[in-house]
């Protein structure tokens, strides 16, 4: 099993203002200021997130594509790699079924939209729905999993469709013997290559943090008054049960603490809250996880996987705010509808980016499906705090996929749990940047990387 060993020799302590977590903080306390003093012009910083996002995504395909292909090759046969998937897909299943079933527990015991009484503007929710225009269902979703060309994979921007072609490639490989391990060890180091580009790119986390967080207050802040509030508050406390008791009992199940991970990553949760995409830190996550104990090959199948079919703030996201625009615009449903809107969702959430706004797409295109009981117009009862929301869906989705990996690892016996104790212990041992420069997402160095420099 191919990890990250523990240092033999202890870290000497690096300031706090040579971390990158202190610099995105500070960057998400000045964006929320500037966003509150000159609202109007903070408005106008959004393109600061989407131009970090947008450095991150431009690497994301061939990164994904090399690990993918690297990690099932690395399991050593395609029956250990099936195996590996199918608990894969049916862990994500049972975790997304139960994300969508405490949104709909919550928000018909809370009930933030009954009475509310509100005026529906369908320009404001055109474009939304427009977008969503395209999902039909199952048998679309089903389409849309293979891509119009090899190249399109790629340059579409679905991570799902590179999932697809990685896993045809990693099999074709793992037939070609001799070949195709050479085929493997030159797809290993263009990986490397990917990393080192990552590693460069997240000097400007700060700044698309400060774009993203002045842009959401600026222009959203005052808006968000009365029940819209509720409803918001409803939304992330539902989020922080499902993470507090479900993946605390699945983390505590696997053999570690939760809170303990969640300290791991919090440079990656930082990153996330400033530019509501968690995305932004799928590189970075590969690399961490694989240094806390977990092996590549299940690093590079499941983290994947999980931003496609493991999406829990999304999904809980779709159901509380299905409901609440049926509350909102007095259309009752009953618990027969309810459930077979759960069941749409379960497949709907599926393959939905983890990008800001794929959500609000997700959900219009699930009321579309329900148009009868439910008027999809509605949607725009929530675009204008769907921003807000959208930071919590993507550190759930983070959260989740990081967990389940973890867990995954564990019960595939290939879980590392003295190095992932010892992480966990002491996140200083491990210095991702470093790791992403040098090593890539490989592991195969047995020091531990210095400190972080300070971002210019």
């Amino acid at each position: 099993m191919a990890t990250i060993v523990a240092a033999s020799r202890p870290r000497t302590g690096t300031p706090f203002y040579r971390h990158l977590y202190f610099w995105v903080l500070v960057s998400i306390a000045l964006g929320v200021v500037v966003g509150l003093a000159f609202p109007a012009q903070a408005a106008g910083m959004k393109w600061l997130a989407d131009l970090f996002v947008k450095l991150v995504t431009m690497v994301i395909a061939p990164t994904i594509f090399c690990t993918v292909v690297v990690g099932i090759a690395g399991l050593g046969n395609l029956a250990k790699a099936g195996k590996l998937a199918l608990r894969t897909i049916v862990y994500f299943t049972a975790m997304t079924t139960v994300a969508l079933a405490i949104g709909l527990v919550v928000v018909n015991v809370l009930k933030p939209g009954r009475g509310l009484g509100l005026t529906v503007n369908g320009k404001a929710a055109a474009d939304t729905i427009r977008s969503a225009q395209a999902n039909e269902g199952v048998t679309q979703f089903v389409l849309n999993l293979v891509p119009r060309s090899f190249v399109s994979a790629f340059t579409d921007g679905q991570l799902i469709q590179v999932l697809v072609v990685a896993i045809l490639v990693a099999i074709a490989l793992s037939a070609m013997g001799e070949r195709g391990a050479r085929a493997v060890r030159a797809l290993d180091t263009v990986s490397k290559v990917m990393f080192r580009v990552i590693k460069v790119v997240m000097y400007a986390a700060p700044l698309g943090a400060f774009g993203g967080m002045a842009f959401t207050v600026g222009k959203y802040g005052s808006q968000v008054l009365g029940r819209l509030a509720f409803l918001m508050g409803s939304f992330y406390l539902t989020c922080a049960l499902f993470v507090l008791v479900v993946l605390g009992v699945v983390s505590r199940l696997a053999g570690f603490g939760l809170l303990r991970f969640l300290r791991y990553i919090k440079d990656e949760l930082l990153i996330v809250l400033g530019t509501s995409s968690s995305e932004a830190v799928l590189p970075r996550m590969l690399t961490k996880l694989e240094a806390a104990g977990a092996s590549k090959s299940v690093v590079g199948l499941t983290i994947p996987t999980g931003y496609s079919f493991n999406l829990d703030g999304t999904c809980i996201y779709l159901t509380m705010g299905a409901i609440f625009i049926a509350q909102a615009t007095g259309h009752p449903l009953s618990i027969a509808t309810q459930i077979g809107l759960l069941v749409f969702m379960l497949i709907s959430s599926k393959g939905a980016a983890g990008v800001t706004g794929a959500g609000l797409v997700t959900l219009a295109a699930s009321l579309q499906a329900f148009g009868d009981t439910i008027p999809v117009v509605g949607i725009a009862l929530i675009v204008g705090i769907d921003r807000f929301m959208s930071e919590a869906r993507a550190i759930t989705n983070l959260i989740g996929n990081g967990v389940g990996t973890l867990a995954m690892a564990r019960w595939q016996g290939e879980l590392d749990r003295q190095r992932l104790d010892l992480v966990l212990r002491n996140p200083s041992e491990v210095d991702v940047d470093e790791l992403m420069a040098e090593d890539g997402a490989a592991g195969e160095s047995p020091r531990t990387a210095p400190a972080v420099p300070t971002p210019a």
